[in-house]
């Protein structure tokens, strides 16, 4: 702020000094206004331009004070410019205006409110898959983190309306919100459903108390991390091999499986109310259909060959890295 002062400072030095040079030339010269105004740009720039006429002595006079003081707030305008573009953050706020436009122009990317440990998890799992996203976090070491991996964000609370309208969230596909605090996702959730009424909502949650809330804000999906780190933990008890194999079934550069989610949406529309055995899936590319979810949201496992692909249902297919592209290249 001090910063800013001393620049706005500078800035009313030099037009004093500009008003003071023609009114000067004005009453001491007896000159125009024009030829006043032109005597003292040529002799605050120190050009070395001609004068109008022969100066007497108290334009000499007149003049070498300008001169001094137009040198005296030229020095103190390079200093305070000099500071404002150093502590300031000048070129950072340049920088930041840029990578704003390059979030307002993201169309189907996720917000992620919070980059705590869930929020980087979550990052992490987005830039694996490709899939652009854009993270709203206020703390300053984090924020750091975020610039220095090259990482879209936005600079604010996320219970906010300015911080999610920032982040372009009525383009986003959907939004993750990894908060610490259960009423802070329960106010983002809220915010965010009232701008984009269609989207998918994922909340974090402490505590069980907060789920039906959540869902009643719009959360299209609550997760509760300690349930699941408990519930996972008992698993490597009770089925450590089944656990392996389903941890393998993930994007990773070691797997030798992965699974994929195929929007029927997204086929030709020749495939539309045809079979998954019309699909050919498994000769085409040897991946396998492992699952269905229907236009209710309900899930088939292992699904007939005779089930029909309707408009906003999805197929789950399951194969290997290479299976996998060779899939996508077909569909």
């Amino acid at each position: 702020m001090v910063v800013k002062t001393k620049l706005y400072i500078s800035i009313l030095l030099l037009i004093t000094v500009l008003a003071i040079g023609i009114i000067g030339f004005v009453i001491i010269s007896n000159e125009t206004l024009v030829d006043s105004i032109y005597m003292t740009i040529i002799t605050m720039s120190t050009v070395g331009f001609g004068t109008l006429h022969e100066l007497n002595q108290n334009e000499k006079i007149f003049t070498i004070i300008l001169i001094i003081l137009s040198i005296a707030v030229y020095g103190y305008s390079v200093t305070a410019l000099t500071e404002y573009l150093a502590k300031d953050n000048f070129f950072q706020l340049l920088k930041y205006k840029k990578m704003q436009q390059k979030i307002q122009k993201l169309k189907n990317h996720t917000v992620v409110c919070g980059y705590g440990r869930n929020g980087r998890q979550a990052v992490v799992k987005l830039k694996k898959f490709n899939m652009p996203y854009v993270v709203i976090e206020k703390d300053k070491e984090l924020l750091e983190e975020l610039d220095r991996n090259n990482i879209l964000y936005i600079e604010g609370d996320a219970t906010g309306d300015e911080a999610l309208e920032k982040a372009a969230l009525e383009n986003a596909k959907s939004l993750i919100t990894a908060l610490p605090s259960d009423a802070d996702n329960l106010f983002v959730v809220l915010s965010a459903r009232q701008i984009n009424k269609d989207f998918t909502i994922i909340s974090r949650a402490s505590n069980e108390s907060s789920c039906s809330k959540l869902m009643i804000a719009g959360a299209t999906n609550i997760i509760m991390p300690d349930k699941i780190g408990g519930e996972h933990m008992a698993s490597l008890v009770v089925t450590p091999d089944l656990v392996e194999f389903v941890e393998k079934l993930t994007i990773t550069d070691e797997c030798s499986t992965n699974l994929e989610e195929i929007s029927i949406n997204d086929l030709p529309s020749e495939f539309l109310d045809k079979t998954i055995l019309d699909l050919d899936v498994r000769r085409k590319s040897g991946c396998t259909v492992i699952g269905f979810k229907t236009p209710q949201n309900e899930y088939i496992i292992n699904p007939e060959a005779t089930t029909k692909l309707k408009a906003n249902s999805n197929l789950i297919v399951l194969g290997r890295p290479n299976q996998i592209e060779k899939l996508r290249q077909v569909l």
